[in-house]
């Protein structure tokens, strides 16, 4: 029983070895054989150092709902940046720009992030402090506060996260 975890955290430090490789040789452009050594040496020793610590070890349950989340948020960010536009070109500059007190009932650390990360990334939102489960977002009208209000951003992150073990 012991070989195959070691088996799997090898074949995984293997691939974020690759990863960090790659990214390495896309960032320095070159292909002299001193960088390229160099690279695969610092790829090595930061995945090595990272495979034993990091705590979100691939979870393909988690990842597969993350990039099922990913098309809705990319909606979400479409239709925020349509109605930001709108408020923007019009007349009257119509906004009403507030801070937003939210209590998250999510239990997970990463949950959390992700929602404090999805909301800033939606136009008209920035997520301006996180402490634990509280949140204070700003948003810049009613209209574009709806989906975190409405907990439905928040539902659809709890539906990621729903097996994982409560760390707050």
């Amino acid at each position: 029983m012991t070989t195959q975890p070691r088996s799997v955290s090898s074949e995984f430090l293997f691939l974020k070895t690759m990863a960090l490789f790659i990214f390495w040789v896309l960032l320095s452009a070159s292909f002299e054989w001193v960088h390229l050594c160099l690279g695969l040496i610092c790829s090595l020793a930061v995945a090595w150092v990272n495979s034993g610590h990091s705590p979100f070890i691939p979870k393909f349950r988690v990842w597969s709902r993350i990039l099922i989340y990913i098309p809705w948020l990319f909606y979400k960010i479409i239709q925020s940046s349509l109605h930001l536009t709108k408020l923007i070109l019009h007349p009257a500059l119509p906004i009403d720009p507030k801070l937003i007190s939210l209590e998250s009932n999510l239990n997970h650390h990463a949950a959390v992030v992700l929602f404090g990360n999805s909301i800033t990334l939606t136009p008209g939102t920035i997520t301006a402090e996180v402490e634990r489960n509280k949140l204070i977002v700003h948003a810049i009208d009613k209209a574009s506060s709806e989906d975190f209000e409405s907990k439905q951003m928040e539902s659809k992150i709890a539906d990621i996260f729903k097996d994982e073990v409560s760390d707050l």
